[in-house]
């Protein structure tokens, strides 16, 4: 449970950095999406995403493959 709970909030503290170097370049308006199957995991333990789309990348590349049928 140690190593769990380690690598769960290392992953949300790398996030977050990330984030707020993000912010100073682009702006506080900047909106934070997380991606992926365990995204909601992590974004049950920040505030930084706003946004959560566990299928973000599928759907792009089903759009993608629609257009060019």
């Amino acid at each position: 449970h140690a190593l769990q709970s380690g690598l769960l909030f290392g992953y949300v503290s790398l996030v977050e950095g990330m984030v707020e170097r993000f912010r100073r370049e682009l702006g506080p308006e900047m909106k934070v999406i997380a991606t992926g199957g365990l995204a909601e995991i992590l974004a049950a333990e920040t505030e930084v995403i706003q946004i959560v789309a566990p299928w973000l990348t599928l759907d792009g590349l089903r759009i993608i493959w629609g257009l060019n049928r």
